[in-house]
């Protein structure tokens, strides 16, 4: 649960205001239905409701999804567009530690690297956690 407790908690708030969303269109739909002197039909709300729900999502959710997806996953894979020198940074601060540390500078940077997994200067997720 722990691991996963954020993406638990998001899809409890996606279905519950989705159930809310859908109930209270209902109700909103019979009214309508009767101010008009008609009896609700399930197909006409299955149609306005899902028109209304797409419409809704296209809008809003589909957009911040792939803001907040695209743009974590970009950060997370180090693309060109999302990286912020760390290269240029790795190299300089490997240098600093050759010129201090001397001889042990190699073993020590080749230990910091193992340590937080670092590959091409792009450290994995939580590599520093042992």
């Amino acid at each position: 649960m722990t691991r996963y407790g954020y993406a638990y908690i998001t899809a409890a708030f996606f279905l519950i205001t989705i159930t809310g969303h859908w109930i209270l269109g209902w109700f909103a739909f019979v009214d309508e239905a009767a101010q008009h002197g008609q009896s609700p039909e399930l197909s006409g709300y299955l149609i306005q409701v899902g028109r209304d729900t797409l419409e809704n999502w296209q809008s809003e959710f589909l957009q911040l999804l792939w803001q907040v997806v695209g743009l974590a996953y970009f950060l997370y894979v180090g693309s060109p567009s999302s990286k912020e020198n760390d290269d240029r940074m790795e190299a300089k601060i490997d240098e600093l530690l050759r010129v201090s540390a001397g001889e042990k500078a190699e073993a020590l940077i080749a230990a910091l690297d193992e340590r937080y997994m670092r590959t091409h200067g792009h450290a994995k997720p939580h590599g520093h956690q042992r």
